[in-house]
């Protein structure tokens, strides 16, 4: 799909991963709930061989290791998530769970805010990028550059590659962070205009003989 062909340092080396070991599972359903938050009717995936089958791994935490929905890839070992939000969001980690055996990716790239991207962009330097590692129970948790991460409105995940096979398999991502609704613009009527308006009026620029307002 690209000729982009990744290689990094080691993952505990590079991003601090943490790993979770035992987690209370109602407190990570509640960190990881940020998939509520995306746009599904206008989340797309490239290069998934079922159409729409990429919206299923975004799903509550405690479904995490449900195995019946999952996304591959089609012609090659790449998957691009293109992910629109509904609002604003400010990211702070990421848990991934791969396919099993050699279709499990073992990289990933991020991008912020570039909707139109494709595959011919994927050699962009990526916002982030880091080595996965297997984590069939999910427990691994990516931590993010949050100053890098913040007034995120759409997010581009990349998987350039696995670890093997001729496809790629994901079950599950999680996206832990923080949510703020987009602010509508406002309309400030600051005193000038006020008196402005009021000055038209009596002058009869604003209102007819019959008192209507005049657009």
């Amino acid at each position: 799909m690209s000729d982009c062909r990744c290689s990094g340092s080691g993952l505990s080396r590079s991003i601090g991963i943490v790993n979770r070991g035992h987690v209370d599972e109602a407190e990570m359903g509640i960190q990881y709930s940020l998939y509520t938050k995306i746009d599904f009717q206008s989340l797309t995936c490239l290069n998934e061989r079922v159409d729409g089958s990429a919206k299923t791994v975004f799903k509550p935490w405690n479904e995490r290791l449900n195995k019946k929905n999952f996304v591959e890839s089609d012609v090659d070992e790449e998957l691009l998530f293109k992910i629109p939000f509904t609002g604003n969001v400010k990211l702070k980690s990421i848990v991934v769970i791969g396919g099993d055996g050699g279709q499990r990716p073992n990289r990933i790239r991020l991008y912020k805010n570039r909707p139109g991207m494709d595959f011919d962009d994927v050699n962009l330097t990526a916002d982030q990028e880091f080595d996965l590692s297997e984590d069939p129970d999910g427990l691994l948790e990516y931590p993010l550059r949050v100053a890098k991460f913040s007034g995120v409105e759409h997010l581009i995940i990349h998987f350039p590659s696995n670890v093997g096979a001729k496809t790629t398999v994901v079950y599950y991502i999680g996206l832990r962070g923080e949510y703020s609704e987009k602010q509508r613009p406002q309309v400030v009527c600051t005193n000038y205009e006020v008196r402005s308006l009021l000055h038209m009026s009596r002058k009869g620029s604003l209102f007819d003989e019959t008192d209507h307002y005049v657009m």
